[in-house]
């Protein structure tokens, strides 16, 4: 039987603390509406220039969001996994414990029902949920991290699906006919990253970065050590997304200038440096070690002498966001939503993390200025500004879009393949079985996914908690979840939600408006005595706004 392959999972199961507004009690249900506005002062004085102004719940089930700035992805962005809404009450007893980094309280198609640190995570059927329910009673989340050791997971029937197949493994995996391959288009892009905010390091200077860039063959590496469907990245965000591939392509290689810049920048014999990794398998970078390697010999011609380090993937990508990565770093971004703000200003806003050093205003200002107007013409004049800002101040290199595939049973109905990496696990199911085990590459950070950036992470609170919207499945376009619909003022400053009613989050308290605006405040002010997470950091928030008293917030962690 296949339930034989879920580990023990104890006998206390993990419940949420009750609260007021948020009990696992009935008493939930009886608490009234309030209307509220954050902040209740007023509204914040834009300071970023973007974002947030201010956030209302006008009656049960209206929120209204009103902005800095036009936002013309501002839909795209509520669909974002991390923007979840949680439960008032259990925000403020989740918060106050801590268990709100392990413990999440959703209102999604399954609902936690243990995390067996290391091993796995259980999750079992909402049998109240508002929508379709779930086809299989129990869905578990398990990890390793070899290529190899997941496929043999899938043939030996412990796994009924398993994320990035081996390169190698692709073609033998489509030949099986017990299997079936799933492609997942490459909606991604592998960069190699370079801090120039760390003082004495060599990449501080802008001609040691091109020096860099111009030593790399990126061809060598998509045709050696990528599948079929890679392509080597010419901008940053991948070519398909309109507007993304605006401005001027990357470097090519040449060698002979990449040695007369290191000699001008002052290290004519070259230099030794650290090329940092984390041995976690993704689409954009299938074989990390691997490619590690070859960038070492790579830059081996020019006089860069790389010793390869291998980080734990939390502590790495924690470093990362805190801009304490020295040396190189290989790192990717995997499409949240298809459109170019998720890619670069995510990285290159305003309020991006340190990870390549201070944020560039030659590159932030066309991004701000591109995010708020819906005029083709203007946004791709200003696409091209960004990216040849970025072409010129070299933060990173783009080197892959890489493709890659999934792997089922071929027993399994339901089953697909997200550009975003958004499966659905309620849909899948096996005949005659009532349980579903995906093996994916690595346990998550937390599950409070607000405070997450990995997409480990992501893929499991997909399950279990649901945003106002969310993504079609295996799709990237919209679709209405919590939120019924959201109309737009005529200079899309003011956004109206009318939200859906009757859903119950899984500790029995009803949802409705201020629900939501106690969820994105919390994380919006740093002052909020919710502003709490496993890092509490709030990476992802930059892209729907900047933060208010922002001399409260926590630094990434040095």
């Amino acid at each position: 039987m296949k339930n034989l392959r879920i580990g023990a999972i104890g006998a206390a199961l993990l419940m949420v603390a009750a609260a007021c507004g948020g009990s696992s009690s009935s008493a939930a249900d009886t608490i009234a509406f309030k209307a509220k506005a954050y902040p209740e002062a007023g509204a914040a004085d834009c300071a970023d220039g973007y974002g947030f102004k201010r956030i209302t719940s006008t009656d049960a089930s209206t929120v209204v969001f009103e902005l800095c700035a036009p936002d013309v992805a501002f839909i795209q962005k509520l669909a974002l996994t991390n923007y979840q809404i949680n439960d008032s009450g259990y925000l403020t007893a989740a918060t106050a414990d801590g268990s709100i980094v392990t413990v999440p309280n959703g209102t999604g198609p399954y609902k936690l029902k243990a995390w067996e640190k290391g091993s796995q995570i259980v999750l079992e059927r909402n049998a109240d949920y508002w929508g379709q329910l779930a086809t299989s009673g129990t869905a578990v989340f398990q990890w390793q991290s070899e290529g190899a050791a997941r496929l043999l997971a899938l043939r030996a029937g412990t796994a009924d699906g398993i994320d990035n197949l081996a390169p190698t493994d692709i073609a033998g995996a489509t030949a099986d006919t017990t299997l079936q391959v799933i492609p997942r288009a490459a909606l991604n892009t592998m960069y190699l990253g370079m801090n120039s905010g760390i003082a004495g390091d060599p990449f501080e200077k802008l001609e040691v970065r091109k020096a860099v860039a111009l030593a790399l063959d990126r061809q060598r590496i998509i045709d050696n050590f990528y599948p079929g469907g890679s392509e080597v990245a010419s901008h940053f965000t991948p070519c398909t997304i309109e507007f993304a591939c605006e401005g001027e392509e990357w470097y090519t290689q040449d060698i002979a200038a990449a040695k007369q810049l290191l000699k001008d920048a002052g290290y004519p014999s070259g230099f030794k440096t650290t090329l940092s990794y984390r041995d976690v398998v993704r689409g954009y970078l299938p074989v990390p070690a691997t490619v590690a390697t070859d960038i070492q010999a790579q830059l081996k011609e020019i006089g860069i002498d790389v010793t390869i380090a291998v980080v734990e993937s939390t502590a790495y990508l924690d470093a990362a966001s805190a801009g304490t990565l020295q040396g190189l770093h290989l790192l990717g971004w995997g499409a949240d939503y298809p459109d170019p703000t998720n890619f670069l200003d995510y990285h290159f806003g305003k309020n991006s993390s340190p990870q390549f050093g201070a944020p560039i205003a030659a590159v932030y200002e066309p991004l701000m200025a591109a995010s708020a107007t819906a005029d083709a013409a203007t946004r791709a004049a200003l696409y091209a500004e960004a990216n040849n800002a970025l072409k010129t101040n070299i933060p990173m290199i783009p080197v892959a879009h890489g493709g890659s595939a999934l792997a089922f049973k071929a027993s399994i109905t339901g089953a697909h393949s997200s550009p975003l990496g958004n499966e659905e696990l309620s849909v899948m199911s096996s005949d005659g079985d009532d349980t579903f085990v995906w093996i994916q590459n690595g346990e998550p950070g937390g599950l409070y996914c607000m405070d997450e950036t990995d997409g480990e992470s992501l893929r499991v609170c997909g399950q279990i908690g649901e945003g106002l919207f969310g993504f079609v499945t295996g799709e990237a376009t919209t679709k209405p979840l919590l939120a019924t619909a959201c109309t737009a003022s005529e200079d899309l400053l003011t956004w109206t939600c009318t939200l859906r009613t009757g859903v119950k989050f899984h500790n029995g308290a009803t949802f409705d408006a201020t629900d939501v605006v106690d969820t994105f405040a919390s994380v919006w002010d740093c002052a909020n005595p919710l502003h709490k997470g496993r890092t509490s950091v709030f990476e992802y928030f930059s892209l729907i706004s900047g933060f208010l008293n922002t001399d409260a917030c926590t630094k990434p962690a040095e």
